[in-house]
């Protein structure tokens, strides 16, 4: 496939129709021609997105989806986070999708408490399952109030819940702690028996059932060094079972989905009695994302599985103000737009993430690409210091992708977002060079008033490709930013202000040659 760039001035001939049919995508004045501009624009988030689901009020928190068999669907349950939550607070709500990009509203599934004094006065997160053996669905899910419990309700239907009142697990009845004791997930094991695994405080609780309602405590294995696990997801994928699960721990470095593998549930237990000794053979410690994806847990429909996971908002001074300020080192707020990956199993039962086939099926309109300003760019190459190559505007949803090759094993290159000929900042995914065989992802904030490095919201390591071809995805909806390499880097990101603006591929020395820049929209 050819690159398709076209000079500034064959795009000018064209302005004023296309600005005549494309104000809502660059710019409130027709009369003026957007898409001429290279100049910075302070654009806004369209209420509704159409990739990364977000509720038209609040946003959404820790997923948990299921795949319904006797419907054909994912079900995807969330924790509904309003501004400001009320005194009982994170009802499920829950939407469907055959196919994690297009979605259907299924409204609340499980309210909360009526009060405070009851113990589901709020939700947590849970799990639901079906059992054949009854028809009936189950919810497992935590009951928050200054302590925590994990409760259930069931369902013949999925619409119309009966809380189990009557039956609740108490961790500190078993001797875990009564303020964390949160997350249960419930699955099969080989001998075809359930058990259910619960986060509480560095240990996961473990119990057994063989009827979804009577259950055995069997112990406990331990989480990693002093770090609280949250959000377990414990699976079974060709030969490996795998737990993945989100790092609670408050530190920018630790904050991520991982995952942990093994050849049997008992071996993988086992991992965490010394994780250093028994992390994924990836080069990455089983990171599956940045710090801008997080309680990722998965769903099979027996053929994919796909994981969910939420990707944060920013705000400034209050809840209220989002902040268009992304390099902000701080911790992201809670909750956000659900972002949804492929799973990618390799030969080796090491996983990555990748784009979900139906989500760039949704990217379906061409949009030219014009190369609006440049400096140390001709025909394809970019070389220099300080190079770059910007492009035209962006609309709200976009598919940007291209090949990026480099002359050598040091050439270290940049896409960047948000970027105009007058930005004091925007806004960047640097592929680094960490060592000459390992690449990262690096975020900078770029420009005259950037702070370069943002620590925290980095991704990890991964091997430099042996041709030094980069396959590059980015996926944008709103400021919700997915980029994908080589089916062997997942980054996901928040950045505010992509919609209306340019962007551009940047060179820091050496040389880089670029192909098949292509974007496409919804």
């Amino acid at each position: 496939m050819k690159t398709k760039i076209f000079s500034t001035f064959a795009l000018m001939l064209s302005a004023f129709a296309l600005t005549a049919c494309s104000e809502d995508t660059f710019g409130p004045d027709p009369s003026k021609d957007w898409a001429g501009t290279t100049t910075f624009f302070n654009s806004t988030d369209e209420k509704g997105f159409l990739t990364y689901y977000n509720p038209a009020i609040g946003r959404c928190g820790d997923p948990m989806p299921f795949y319904d068999q006797k419907e054909g669907e994912f079900k995807v349950l969330y924790l509904q986070e309003y501004e400001p939550n009320g005194p009982c607070y994170h009802p499920f709500w829950g939407i469907a999708t055959e196919d994690g990009a297009n979605y259907e509203m299924l409204g609340e599934v499980l309210p909360t408490g009526q009060s405070i004094y009851e113990a589901d006065a709020s939700l947590g997160t849970g799990c639901a399952v079906y059992n054949e053996q009854d028809g009936l669905y189950y919810i497992y899910y935590t009951g928050h109030t200054s302590k925590e419990v994990v409760m259930r309700a069931t369902s013949a239907d999925f619409k119309t819940w009966t809380k189990d009142n009557d039956w609740m697990i108490k961790g500190e009845d078993y001797g875990y702690s009564a303020k964390d004791f949160r997350d249960p997930q419930v699955f099969k094991i080989d001998d075809g028996t359930w058990r259910m695994v619960i986060a509480s405080n560095l240990r996961f609780a473990e119990f057994k059932s063989t009827d979804l309602k009577n259950w055995e405590h069997v112990g406990s294995f331990p989480m990693i060094w002093d770090r609280m696990c949250e959000c377990p997801d414990v699976f079974k994928m060709g030969d490996y079972w795998y737990l993945v699960y989100s790092e609670g721990y408050r530190a920018p470095w630790s904050r991520k989905v991982k995952y942990m593998m093994a050849n049997s549930y008992d071996e993988l237990k086992a991992c965490f009695n010394d994780p250093g000794a028994h992390w994924p053979k990836d080069g990455k410690e089983g990171v599956l994302d940045s710090r801008a994806f997080y309680a990722g847990k998965t769903a099979s429909n027996g053929t994919d599985r796909y994981i969910w996971g939420w990707c944060p908002i920013r705000v400034g001074s209050s809840i209220f103000e989002k902040n268009v300020n992304v390099g902000a080192a701080s911790e992201p707020a809670w909750a956000g737009a659900l972002v949804c990956h492929k799973i990618i199993q390799h030969a080796d039962g090491t996983l990555t993430l990748g784009a979900v086939p139906a989500i760039a099926e949704k990217y379906d309109h061409e949009q030219d690409v014009v190369v609006m300003e440049s400096n140390g760019y001709s025909d394809g190459v970019l070389s220099g210091d300080d190079a770059y190559v910007l492009f035209n505007r962006l609309g709200y949803q976009n598919h940007i992708s291209m090949n990026i090759k480099t002359s050598n094993n040091w050439d270290k290159f940049g896409i960047s977002l948000v970027r105009g000929t007058d930005s004091k900042k925007y806004y960047t995914m640097v592929v680094n060079p960490e060592t000459e065989n390992n690449r990262k992802v690096n975020f900078e904030e770029e420009g005259a008033e950037g702070k370069g490095f943002i620590e925290g919201i980095d991704g990890y390591w991964f091997d430099r490709p042996s041709d030094n071809v980069y396959h590059i995805d980015i996926y944008t909806d709103n400021s919700v930013m997915v980029m994908y390499i080589n089916d062997k880097v997942c980054y996901t990101q928040r950045i505010y202000g992509i919609q209306k603006n340019c962007w551009s591929i940047n060179n820091y020395g050496g040389t880089i040659t670029i192909s098949d820049v292509e974007v496409s929209w919804q």
